[in-house]
């Protein structure tokens, strides 16, 4: 069975037929940011402020805007070496090194045939994954070949999160939770009973609901609750064993922890 990597607990209540998970707080950073975008094992933090994403290792700190593309949609730092930046005021998606240096852009204004996308995520190789918003379906685009490797079945209710690795996509719509493999072909296919967010690491999935967190067995698709102290879930991250939650002014960082 495939978990967090981590240490699961059993608690005495149930919830989905199963016990909570708990964790263990570990420290509280005060940290004044839009949104927090992604920390790394070697404690790097992505954030953005401003409609300008910053990159914090120790006291260096560097950044990157694009004004002229509108809002700053939403970034994925999973490769560190290429980092996906999306602008969906402008259907655009910017490709940045490790320096925040542009590599490449990616218009898909002027794609053929047209592409009209809502998300944005990293795939393998030459690849992101994208949500085709008027077909409802995702797409893994080669962005050197500018073409589609494969296609998913369109979805059929609204889009609400997408997340993804170098081998799976998991998508998060009203009615469903998803997930597709490398092909484009579905893993699984469970209900939605009011998740709003999701986001993954090492194949092993973290819902929202409300202002509760929640862990998803890749395995056997059910459900556990975790037990967390009583604060606001603004934001959410996990890496690795680490899961950080930030309420607008603290960062908040526990182990997942049996």
């Amino acid at each position: 069975m495939k978990q967090l990597t981590l240490f699961i607990c059993l608690f005495s209540i149930s919830v989905f037929a199963q016990d909570s998970i708990y964790v263990i707080s570990k420290e509280k950073l005060p940290i004044n940011v839009e949104t927090i975008i992604g920390i790394d094992n070697f404690g790097t933090k992505y954030y953005e402020t401003n409609n300008i994403f910053y990159k914090k290792t120790g006291d260096n700190t560097i950044n990157y805007s694009n004004v002229q593309l509108g809002k700053l949609t939403s970034v994925d730092v999973f490769n560190p070496l290429k980092i996906i930046t999306y602008y969906k005021d402008f259907n655009t998606v910017i490709i940045l090194d490790n320096r925040l240096a542009e590599i490449l852009r990616i218009d898909f204004n002027a794609v053929q045939p047209y592409k009209n996308v809502s998300f944005v995520s990293l795939g393998n190789d030459n690849t992101i994954w994208i949500f085709n918003q008027d077909n409802q379906q995702l797409e893994l685009y080669d962005y050197k070949a500018k073409s589609s490797r494969a296609v998913t079945l369109p979805v059929v209710s609204n889009a609400l999160y997408f997340t993804s690795n170098y081998n799976y996509a998991w998508l998060l719509t009203e009615k469903y939770i998803y997930k597709y493999s490398y092909f484009g072909s579905l893993v699984f296919k469970i209900k939605n009973t009011g998740f709003t967010k999701i986001t993954e690491r090492n194949n092993d999935i973290i819902l929202q609901k409300e202002n509760s967190l929640y862990f998803l067995n890749d395995k056997t698709q059910e459900i556990t609750p975790i037990a967390l102290p009583n604060l606001l879930i603004n934001q959410f991250l996990v890496t690795d064993e680490t899961l950080y939650i930030y309420d607008s002014k603290i960062l908040h960082e526990f182990q997942l922890k049996n």
